[in-house]
């Protein structure tokens, strides 16, 4: 079992006893299901969400988190979504100060193909690397690349 997807699992089931649900699987599939137009959830598959051996897909991972009252980032990623590596807080440190909770709160009333594209900036911004680890003069020796005429 990754530790990302246990991880997962924990956050998950700490989601559903703060929402008032017991974390078994048989609960979380029929909740689930209620709530969500796709296709449905097996207790297999909430099974496995809640014992650590998989992640659900992104839409039914929106679709948790907006019964569970969470963010999504959150459920998948966990305090590293909000706080980030080393390079992260150097960013907030320079960054200007938002509100969290109403960011947070009109991102959740953003429709679902928005979040996803505000979670993969987010998270594109956080794997970047930072323009002080770029070398700011060519290395001697190195081709640089043709220009098409």
């Amino acid at each position: 079992m990754s530790n990302e997807r246990a991880e997962f699992s924990k956050r998950l089931a700490a989601a559903m006893v703060a929402q008032g649900y017991d974390p078994r699987p048989v609960v979380l599939s029929t909740q689930f299901n209620v709530r969500f137009n796709g296709a449905s959830v097996t207790f297999t598959t909430a099974s496995r969400w809640l014992n650590g051996n998989a992640i659900p897909e992104y839409e039914k991972l929106v679709a948790l988190a907006d019964w569970l009252k969470a963010d999504p980032c959150f459920l998948l990623f966990g305090d590293r979504a909000l706080r980030g590596g080393r390079a992260t807080r150097q960013v907030r440190e320079d960054a200007p100060v938002y509100d969290d909770h109403k960011v947070f709160g009109i991102y959740r009333t953003l429709p679902a193909t928005q979040q996803k594209a505000v979670c993969e900036v987010i998270m594109a911004f956080a794997a970047a690397p930072s323009r002080r680890s770029r070398p700011t003069k060519p290395v001697v020796g190195a081709k640089l690349p043709r220009r098409k005429s």
